[in-house]
């Protein structure tokens, strides 16, 4: 059979919901609806005469034909996507699509900061973003790239640092610490109310502390456990407990008065934020220029 401009198409698709064995993700990566996939393979899978997925409300099972097509044309069809992106070398305004997935403070402390100018600078240039504090393959779900905390980047990954390592700190209202007292070691947190801290794999986290060689991990009390730091962040200031977090997150709280920091001195230093991101593929220039201009904007120093 010949093949047109459609069956192309067609065929990107079928590549993209064989990727991620899911029409929802797969449209995601598009930025096409899951039904506008279905009408496409439909279409395709008659044209071709032969079922390319097994489909049931669960699960999209490639076929043995299915299997065979995606090994035939995988490899011409990423030659010609690397091949389109060179091209962005000799555009006077970059062109194109990425999509990252960063975790909370990841959005407010770094893209918050550099979004605006990234967008203006770069007006064709489509930045999809979903923010997430639980860990995702990047790859699987179709992402360009991750921002992770040093140290949790997957080891098959290539990273970059984007921040310098941060401060984490014990945060809590005047008023607080007023009627309960300032706890002077981390060992007191056990006599107050604390906000326990839900990670991306559904541990709760245990807060850490270190003053000099002296290290030390806290499981605190608390009757609310959460994974989102603005709530804990308004929480505490109307004196619910106390948080822990990155020092930069509460800054502005800080100074203006309505949190106080405690226990400054077993405060630790963790890792900085990393973008993370497949070498089996070229860069996508918007991820490139997302990244430089994050580390020439150093919204966390660098």
């Amino acid at each position: 059979m010949q093949f047109g401009r459609s069956d192309l198409a067609d065929l990107a698709y079928f590549l993209a919901i064989a990727k991620h064995r899911s029409f929802r993700r797969a449209g995601l990566e598009l930025g096409v609806s899951a039904s506008a996939l279905s009408h496409s393979l439909k279409g395709l899978e008659t044209r071709l005469g032969v079922r390319l997925f097994n489909r049931t409300n669960r699960s999209v099972m490639l076929t043995a034909a299915g299997e065979e097509l995606q090994a035939a044309i995988a490899n011409p069809f990423d030659t010609i996507g690397e091949a389109v992106e060179k091209l962005n070398r000799f555009r006077d305004a970059p062109t194109g699509r990425i999509r990252i997935n960063v975790p909370e403070h990841a959005g407010t402390l770094l893209l918050a900061p550099v979004m605006p100018v990234f967008v203006e600078r770069y007006p064709d240039i489509e930045v999809d973003v979903s923010v997430s504090n639980h860990l995702v393959d990047v790859i699987e779900r179709g992402f360009d790239a991750g921002i992770r905390y040093g140290g949790t980047v997957p080891e098959d990954m290539i990273a970059q640092r984007l921040s310098a390592d941060i401060k984490w700190v014990v945060v809590g209202a005047p008023g607080y610490f007023a009627r309960h007292g300032t706890p002077v070691h981390p060992r007191d947190l056990h006599g107050y109310r604390c906000f326990r801290i839900r990670l991306g794999d559904d541990r709760v986290y245990h807060w850490e502390f270190e003053r000099g060689a002296e290290t030390l991990e806290v499981d605190v009390p608390g009757a609310i456990t959460l994974d989102e730091t603005q709530l804990a962040l308004a929480l505490a200031e109307q004196g619910a407990g106390l948080m822990y977090l990155p020092e930069p997150c509460a800054a502005e709280q800080v100074r203006a008065g309505t949190l106080q920091t405690v226990l400054d001195d077993w405060s630790p230093i963790g890792p900085g934020l990393h973008i993370y991101y497949s070498g089996r593929r070229q860069l996508p220039t918007g991820l490139r220029l997302l990244i430089d201009l994050i580390r020439e904007v150093q919204p966390l120093g660098l």
